[in-house]
């Protein structure tokens, strides 16, 4: 499957990377819904949450701890920060390549909508 997200990935697109390893690419979002945006990619394509195999865990780990040393280095790992996995068009999904997204930098308010 080769999305927009596998384009960035493959640097055939560019972004504004903020974290890179070998399993896990972090960018900031180009439409941000909050002052600290940023969607966090597995380099391993995954369509969906449905799509996450048992083999999978330990690089959806690296997916959390990458949000965790990103929301540090941003300044916002004690004011508080949110993150966020969309399943499918009816949660808002719009790439079907599993990311992501952490949101922060001001007040969250709950419920999302």
């Amino acid at each position: 499957m080769d999305t927009i997200f596998g384009k960035i990935i493959k640097r055939e697109i560019p972004a504004d990377i903020v974290y890179e390893d070998n399993d896990v690419l972090a960018f900031r979002d180009i439409d941000p819904k909050a002052p600290i945006h940023i969607l966090i990619i597995p380099k391993k394509p995954i369509p969906t949450v449905n799509d996450i195999e048992i083999e999978d865990a330990e690089l959806i780990g690296k997916i959390v701890i990458a949000a965790k040393r990103i929301a540090k280095e941003m300044g916002i790992d004690q004011s508080g920060y949110r993150l966020v996995m969309n399943c499918n068009k009816d949660a808002g999904q719009t790439v079907f390549h599993l990311h992501c997204h952490l949101l922060g930098g001001r007040q969250l308010l709950w419920p999302p909508g």
